[in-house]
């Protein structure tokens, strides 16, 4: 009965109007809490409770909060998406808090993602990235159907297992460098391991990492912290195989 206890939590939330203006923490009480309620859940509770005192509701961002979507982009006691592993905010249970614990929340910290409001953050950066070559076009010449080209098992598996990121950028925003290098070699790697994705390897690894290098994404030091806190377990062994593909496309220039 201990574990269905109702919890009472103090929140210190990090409230922005905008990208210009000079934000800061703001401390709230919630209470009636239970355990098996959603962190975000959670956050419902507390607007509705404010927007019932005539406040201002939290902004934070969220689609199909089912781990999919990698919308839910929070900062929760100094970890990217809460004290879970690979898990997205919005699967983040208030189980994983003690009654009476103080929770701090933020936005992402990168220069890449500004702030919006309050804890949103603009990632449309990831998206021009993938403009740039994280795609397949349809005029690569004559490739055949895919389900009638044989693909190792493994490799498949491989691309399978790079192509489960979800562009949440919680890499970036754990990597003290602010680097987008997990993001873009799994979607290097998605296709690299695919006849389809060959016919465009050189351009797009080179096309990739020039975009992400000009919207101001850091350099990786190979420290792990995005794998880490990566919600789909993303294997950092991926931004190797995205140097290689660089490098040989550079060579061949």
């Amino acid at each position: 009965m201990e574990n269905n206890k109702l919890m009472k939590l103090t929140l210190k939330i990090w409230r922005q109007k905008d990208a210009k203006a000079k934000g800061g923490f703001e401390t709230y009480q919630v209470e009636g809490i239970s355990p098996d309620t959603s962190f975000l859940e959670m956050l419902d509770i507390l607007n509705n409770k404010l927007i019932h005192e005539g406040r201002e509701p939290v902004a934070f961002d969220h689609d199909c909060r089912e781990g999919i979507c990698g919308m839910c982009s929070l900062y929760i006691n100094g970890k990217a998406h809460g004290p879970d592993s690979e898990i997205t905010t919005c699967q983040l249970h208030m189980r994983k808090f003690k009654d009476g614990d103080t929770i701090t929340i933020e936005p992402w910290r990168s220069a890449a993602f500004p702030v919006i409001r309050d804890l949103v953050v603009e990632r449309q950066a990831f998206d021009k990235i993938l403009q740039a070559g994280g795609f397949v076009s349809v005029n690569t010449g004559g490739v055949p159907d895919a389900n009638s080209i044989p693909i190792p098992k493994a490799d498949a598996d491989e691309s399978m297992d790079a192509a489960a990121c979800i562009g949440c950028g919680a890499c970036v925003a754990t990597c003290k460098n602010g680097s987008a290098m997990l993001f873009v070699a799994a979607r290097v790697s998605s296709l690299a391991k695919l006849p389809q994705g060959r016919v465009e390897a050189q351009r797009r690894a080179k096309a990739m990492v020039a975009k992400m290098d000009e919207l101001g994404f850091g350099n990786c030091t190979n420290t792990g912290a995005c794998q880490a806190e990566c919600p789909k377990g993303i294997n950092i062994a991926h931004i190797a195989r995205l140097n290689r593909e660089f490098l040989s496309a550079k060579f061949k220039d």
